[in-house]
Formats: C-alpha cells, structure tokens, sequence
C-alpha cells in the first residue's frame, strides 16, 4: 500500500465499472478514502468489497446523476472530501447529427455536463475553505479533436475542459486544483464490442495501441497527489500520442 494519499477522502462518481472502477481501486491503493459511486448497488458494492479485501478504505453510495436531486443526494452522502473525480459520464452511439433524437439530447447534457457543474459547486467551496483540494474531471480526447458522428459526445467533452479552466481561475487562488484526463481509446469491458474499430483508430497512433483503464487511473492519481502541486486547469491526454501526431 502506497501512501501519496493517506488519510484523504476521494468520491469517484460512475466508479461501477470500467475506467472508474480503476480509478478507485487506484486512489485506494495510495491511501485514499474511497467513496464509489454509481447506480448499480450491487457492482458498487463489489467493487467496494474488491478495495478492502486488498487493504484499501471505500464505502459505496447509490447515485443517479441525472437529475439535480441525485447529484445533491450524492453530495450530502459523500460529505467533505479532499479529492473529487468527476468520471460519470453517458457513452453515446456514433450518428450523424441528424437523427439525434432530443431527449438522448437532454440526458447527455444532465449527465455528462449538468451533474458535474453541480456538484463541483456543492464541494468545491468547502475544499477552498479549508484551503486544499483537488478535482479531476474525465474529459476525452474526442473534446479535443473533431470526429465525424460524434458531435453530441464531443460537445459534452469540449464543456469539461472548459470548465476545468474556469475552475482552475476560480478555486485555484484558494488552493483547490482542477485538471482533465482526456482518455482516448481505451479497452474496457463496454468498449470490447467495439474494440476491431478502436484498434483500427489506433493504428496511426505513435504507441499503436489502445490504452488500459489502469494507465488512465495512474494519470488521475497523479493530477490528485501533491507530485501535481503546481499544475492548475491543464489537459492530460492518455491517448498513446494520437492526438500528437
């Protein structure tokens, strides 16, 4: 057990599965506080029950992040913490912009964008006011760079890395530091459906590969620790350099 993060508290929202799960397996395993969180009680508790038995701290609180009730629910439940990563987010399918139907349109907004507004600004104060803290938001690479039939997703990304700048002027002067992870493909149990057309997308990547849930929670865990005590409103990409080249 590592210690960059001992005695801190950290809430992951969408942590039931894929890159959160490795998120907060990986905060633990510094010595975090973990409180997993998501809609699925029994992944969450699994997930819960995997971060003890390997001697780390976390609690699961039930959360829909789809309405402002939900995310206050989860922020009253959650409490004071010192580290927020805000993960949870609606994977959308490819389509052209056309035929996106208005209501996936709202339920994108909500959760992708609206819940992460409101609930950094339900805990963000209280880290300003005992002058530490510090927030990851999960951006993505497709926030960055145009991609056909994807606009919707793409939109909702691009909001998250210009909130991280606007918080990072905001909370930063009282010692709160906000940063992105943008992943790119990455090979995760809902992605290996799809994983012929990730691979296919990594090919003019200088790594050639796809990326694992694990190397985007080392990234987080950095943005987190105090080894990113200087380092306010920056994007880090974990894309195997593809939007480099």
């Amino acid at each position: 057990m590592n210690t960059r993060l001992n005695g801190r508290r950290a809430l992951v929202t969408g942590s039931t599965d894929g890159i959160g799960v490795a998120i907060a397996q990986a905060l633990a395993r510094e010595g975090a506080h973990v409180v997993v969180s998501g809609r699925n009680a029994e992944r969450g508790e699994k997930v819960v029950a995997e971060i003890v038995a390997s001697g780390g701290d976390a609690r699961f609180v039930a959360a829909d992040l789809g309405t402002g009730s939900g995310v206050r629910a989860l922020a009253e439940a959650a409490g004071d913490v010192d580290i927020l990563v805000n993960n949870a987010a609606m994977l959308l399918p490819q389509q052209p912009t056309a035929e996106v139907p208005e209501e996936l349109i709202d339920a994108a907004l909500a959760t992708n964008i609206k819940s992460v507004f409101l609930l950094t600004g339900m805990l963000a104060p209280g880290m300003a006011e005992r002058g530490h803290g510090a927030i990851v938001n999960l951006g993505s690479i497709n926030g960055l760079i145009g991609m056909a039939h994807s606009a919707l997703y793409s939109a909702t990304k691009a909001t998250i890395h210009s909130l991280t700048k606007a918080w990072a002027d905001e909370y930063g002067p009282s010692g709160v530091r906000v940063n992105t992870v943008a992943p790119g493909p990455t090979l995760t149990e809902r992605n290996a459906r799809i994983s012929e057309l990730l691979e296919q997308m990594v090919v003019r990547a200088p790594s050639r590969r796809l990326s694992r849930p694990e190397e985007i929670a080392s990234a987080v865990v950095f943005l987190a620790s105090d080894d990113a005590s200087n380092i306010h409103g920056a994007t880090l990409t974990v894309d195997g350099g593809y939007t480099a080249v």
